[in-house]
């Protein structure tokens, strides 16, 4: 997601909504245990922030839409944590290689334009054997559930920010060299619209050495 203003002002709303629904919750359990010094992709309004552990020496946090930018930089100001909010986005990271002990995403891989460059964007910054964290919908597991997510795919990256219902995130991960070590599976619907975006992951992949 580069520009939209219209869905990101959408999206800072819902997600402030959802996070008393229980995604505090899986922001906590996305980061626990974090050290040294971490990239965090499609860093959104920063809701991440708040939940880094004290042992996290410095967050650079990559962003794209302006408005969600905006947002993040003033969340990076209450951070408990160092945390530099840049921009640019997942496909041509603005980092240099080798030069994070992890790296966060965070409902981000549904929207890249390419898993696959994204992930090796991730590669190329995390040093040999870092740790990627992620917490992502993905494509259900159920045919009918995954039938109208692939039915949805043809619109809904249009009206929500390019975000796909239907990617299989965790094999795209395994594709992309990573060798997830964890990966808890499990639904949240905070609403009936959100049906198509309810099954999602949380877990943690080393990076090629």
């Amino acid at each position: 997601m580069s520009r939209h203003p219209i869905f990101a002002r959408l999206y800072a709303t819902a997600s402030r909504y959802e996070e008393g629904l229980g995604v505090t919750d899986h922001r906590r359990e996305l980061l626990e245990g974090l050290a040294g010094r971490v990239v965090e992709v499609g860093a959104g309004n920063g809701l991440n922030f708040a939940r880094y552990p004290t042992d996290v020496t410095e967050a650079v946090a990559v962003e794209p839409e302006p408005y969600l930018r905006r947002l993040a930089a003033r969340a990076a100001e209450r951070a408990p944590v160092p945390v530099r909010v840049l921009d640019g986005v997942a496909d041509a990271l603005p980092l240099e290689s080798a030069s994070f002990d992890a790296a966060v995403v965070s409902l981000v891989l549904c929207s890249v334009p390419d898993q696959a460059t994204a992930l090796a964007e991730l590669t190329r910054v995390l040093r040999p054997g870092g740790e990627l964290r992620f917490y992502e919908h993905v494509a259900a597991d159920g045919a009918r559930l995954r039938g109208l997510q692939r039915s949805l795919d043809h619109l809904w990256p249009r009206v929500a920010g390019g975000c796909h219902t239907a990617r299989d995130t965790v094999a795209a991960i395994e594709a992309a060299g990573f060798h997830v070590d964890r990966c808890r599976r499990f639904t949240f619907r905070p609403n009936v619209l959100a049906t198509p975006t309810s099954p999602q992951v949380i877990g943690s992949a080393r990076a090629p050495r």
